[in-house]
């Protein structure tokens, strides 16, 4: 197993690079490895989620086509805050079907789709209180744009979280 570090790879990615795996949020490139899997040679990066106490492995070829990508720029954060500050817009529909929507832009990886799930999921005070299965999915929506927004920004994710609930009072 040879690890290879702060070397660039085809795919732009570095060892120490902050990524966003979508699904599972930000993750650090914490080395480059290659193996041998099945007599097939194989470049990986392992990727470490702290918070989630996970390490993933994903080939280079994979990459891309799993959605992997690097931290949004400040521009696209901005569009993500943008849309926290917007009036929510739930659907009609029975909650089985908007909670199954609201995953798939979880697990999308956008920081755009996660703060629309954020802002239609957020409850003011003297708002009715959410349902279980609502608060989980509002947490981790939440979780996963804070974490991004705090490596974004370069802060913790706890100021992070203050940041982003901030902005929905706000609105």
């Amino acid at each position: 197993m040879a690890v290879v570090t702060k070397k660039k790879t085809q795919v732009d990615y570095a060892v120490g690079d902050h990524i966003v795996y979508p699904a599972h949020g930000v993750g650090k490139i914490v080395a480059v490895e290659s193996q041998t899997i099945s007599g097939i040679a194989l470049e990986l990066f392992v990727i470490t989620f702290d918070k989630d106490k996970m390490t993933l492995r994903v080939p280079f070829a994979k990459a891309k086509t799993v959605g992997m990508r690097k931290l949004s720029d400040p521009d696209t954060m901005k569009a993500a805050l943008t849309v926290l500050k917007g009036r929510a817009r739930v659907k009609r529909t029975m909650w089985s079907r908007r909670a199954q929507e609201y995953e798939a832009k979880i697990n999308s990886g956008d920081p755009v789709s996660i703060a629309e799930v954020v802002r239609d999921l957020h409850r003011n005070a003297g708002q009715p209180e959410q349902s279980y299965s609502e608060r989980q999915i509002y947490e981790a929506a939440l979780d996963r744009l804070a974490r991004e927004v705090a490596a974004v920004e370069q802060i913790d994710e706890t100021a992070a979280v203050e940041r982003l609930e901030q902005v929905l009072r706000a609105a």
